[in-house]
C-alpha cells in the first residue's frame, strides 16, 4: 500500500490555457481591476461632492454608476482567481497598474466631474479592449465574456456621461 503524503498541495491548474497564457491574462485583468476601482472611488467621491444646478441628477447618476462599478470587482478579481493567480487589492498595488488617475484632491465642478468620468470610463474601456487579442489567442471565452459585458457598460456611461455635455 502507498503511503499517502503528509502534505497536500493544490493540483496543477488544467483549463486548457497554458500557465504563460493564464499569467499574462490575469496580469491584464489585474488592470481592469485596478482601474475599475479608481474609478469606483472617484466617482463615489463625486458623489459625495457634487453640487450645483444639476446636483440631483449627477447625484443620482453618480450612484447608479459606482454601484455597479464596485459590483463589476468581484468577477474580475474571481476571474483572476480562477486563472490561478492573486487579485492585486491594496491601494498600492491600484496605484501601481492603474491608467486612471485618482481622483482629484480638491472636487471640482460638476461638469468638470463628467468630463474626469468620460475619460475614466473610455480608459477603462481601452484596457478590457487591449486583453482581447490574447484572450482570443488563449481561447479563453469566459475572460472574453467579462470583458464584452464591461465593454457595454463602460461605453454606454461614457456616452450618457458625454450627452451631458453636449449643446
Amino acid at each position: 500500500m502507498a503511503k499517502a503524503s503528509s502534505k497536500t498541495s493544490a493540483p496543477t491548474i488544467n483549463i486548457g490555457i497554458s500557465e504563460k497564457d493564464r499569467a499574462a491574462i490575469a496580469q491584464g485583468l489585474s488592470r481592469l481591476l485596478a482601474d475599475t476601482y479608481t474609478l469606483y472611488l472617484t466617482t463615489h467621491n463625486f458623489h459625495w461632492n457634487v453640487t450645483g444646478p444639476m446636483f440631483n441628477t449627477l447625484h443620482t447618476m453618480f450612484m447608479t454608476q459606482y454601484t455597479e462599478l464596485w459590483n463589476a470587482v468581484d468577477p474580475i478579481a474571481e476571474r483572476i482567481r480562477s486563472l490561478g493567480h492573486v487579485a492585486p487589492g491594496s491601494y498600492a498595488d491600484f496605484g501601481k497598474l492603474a491608467s486612471v488617475p485618482d481622483a482629484p484632491s480638491k472636487p471640482p465642478k460638476a461638469l468638470d466631474m463628467v468630463r474626469v468620468l468620460v475619460e475614466g470610463h473610455e480608459a477603462v474601456a481601452r484596457t478590457a479592449r487591449s486583453l482581447f487579442s490574447l484572450v482570443d489567442k488563449a481561447s479563453d471565452e469566459p475572460t472574453a465574456d467579462l470583458l464584452t459585458q464591461r465593454l457595454t457598460v463602460h461605453e454606454q456611461a461614457a456616452w450618457m456621461l458625454r450627452s451631458l455635455l453636449e449643446d
